[in-house]
């Protein structure tokens, strides 16, 4: 069975509860690791509802996009927070240029924004973002969950399932490519010269 990584789950306070704690629970299930990459590590965050509450695993500063298979960004007001930091914009534009599976739900599409990666790039977000990522040079699709090249992006918390499900089968695909070395992506070639 081909090894599963680590995921980076970008949070900040006044997540969405069910955007964070659904896709956490179906990675957890398919055995990925998530680990909740926020401003300070050890810091307790409450989503907007109150209904969960994530303590952040490690700081941004400490955070190395060679270390994750996959990034997932939940929505509610946790990503306007995030893009407002430009450490998070920065580490989001890194991950992206890996090509490995990145999945935003609802607002998390604003942190895309934010990096300045959304033009000529096909996604769905919540409709208030939406307009402004088809302003944005984003081809924007009204649809549960849209796949465009990595990236993985839903509408709002009635998406979740087909969400999930896409991100944790992009996830597989990238296992079976062989795509995916935990502790080696980005270093293959140096690392197994022989194949």
């Amino acid at each position: 069975m081909a090894e599963k990584g680590k995921i980076a789950c970008l949070l900040a306070k006044d997540f969405e509860d069910s955007e964070f704690q659904i896709p956490c629970d179906w990675l957890s299930a398919a055995g990925y690791t998530v680990e909740i990459v926020g401003a300070k590590a050890g810091e307790t965050l409450t989503g907007e509802k109150g209904r969960e509450t994530a303590v952040v695993d490690l700081g941004i500063d400490e955070a190395d996009v060679d270390e994750y298979e996959g990034m997932l960004i939940p929505g509610g007001y946790s990503p306007d927070r995030l893009r407002a930091d430009e450490r998070f914009v920065e580490f989001v534009r890194a991950f992206d240029a890996t090509g490995r599976p990145l999945a935003a739900v609802c607002h998390g599409p604003q942190l895309l924004l934010t990096a300045e990666l959304q033009r000529g790039r096909t996604l769905t977000a919540w409709p208030t973002v939406q307009g402004d990522l088809r302003q944005a040079g984003a081809h924007v699709i009204d649809r549960d969950v849209v796949v465009d090249d990595n990236w993985i992006t839903s509408r709002k918390p009635d998406d979740l399932e087909a969400f999930t499900s896409k991100f944790v089968e992009e996830l597989g695909e990238l296992e079976e490519r062989g795509g995916w070395r935990h502790g080696h992506a980005g270093a293959v070639s140096e690392s197994y010269p022989h194949g």
